[in-house]
């Protein structure tokens, strides 16, 4: 089983992965974060300040990850997301703009103001998302989307806001959608959603569910988000 937690920003993607892969015994794959990939791609750099060349090399690189980890954990794993998330996290910066957060004024429905840059860079993300939805396509044999129930966190490094997050959500059901990919949402409380995607997945835990948080909490500690 090739499964993928997906969701937006705040939604749970990568305490839910974690938790299934010990619960299921599942291996789990992702690739490094955004945080983690900027000292490479844009020395000195804050997400915000990134020029739109340099976030589609984050992107890019984001997305080789995935491949590689995807193949090398292939036929059984769980993933902390997808690469869809990677040609969202681009496209929606068309309408918001490469930093989301000068835009956070906009009213429903407007966007910013599409500059030669932001043009290159939509024409860019389409044909990215070509290639992003051909992988993703073959690549997985079932989503287990993570609805928008947590408030979105103020750490202080992620250049996104509510719209921003709300617009994320919805483009990635709709690609689903549009490419028949088959996709479940399960929300509730983390024990609510493990069970539910053991269910799912038809697969016999190997511990119990308070054990599976417990190690996933302690492990998630360990990570930079």
């Amino acid at each position: 089983m090739r499964l993928g937690i997906t969701g937006t920003y705040s939604s749970g993607k990568t305490l839910t992965s974690l938790v299934v892969s010990h619960l299921l015994a599942l291996p789990r794959t992702e690739a490094r974060t955004m945080r983690e990939i900027l000292p490479d791609a844009a020395p000195g750099k804050t997400l915000e300040e990134v020029s739109s060349a340099q976030l589609i090399q984050m992107i890019v690189t984001r997305h080789t990850e995935r491949v590689l980890h995807e193949h090398l954990k292939s036929p059984d794993f769980v993933s902390d997301g997808c690469s869809l998330q990677e040609w969202i996290y681009g496209s929606v910066r068309v309408k918001y703009g490469i930093n989301p957060n000068q835009s956070i004024s906009l009213a429903p429905g407007e966007a910013v103001t599409k500059t030669p840059e932001l043009a290159y860079f939509e024409e860019m993300m389409i044909e990215l998302g070509k290639l992003f939805k051909r992988h993703v396509k073959q690549s997985f044999d079932l989503f287990v989307h993570l609805p928008n129930e947590l408030p979105l966190a103020k750490d202080g490094h992620r250049p996104v806001n509510e719209q921003f997050r709300s617009a994320s959500d919805s483009l990635l059901k709709d690609t689903f959608d549009e490419l028949g990919i088959k996709y479940v949402i399960v929300g509730g409380t983390m024990e609510e959603r493990v069970e539910r995607i053991a269910e799912l997945v038809g697969r016999k835990p190997v511990m119990s569910v308070a054990d599976a948080i417990k190690l996933a909490q302690d492990e998630y500690k360990t990570l930079i988000l």
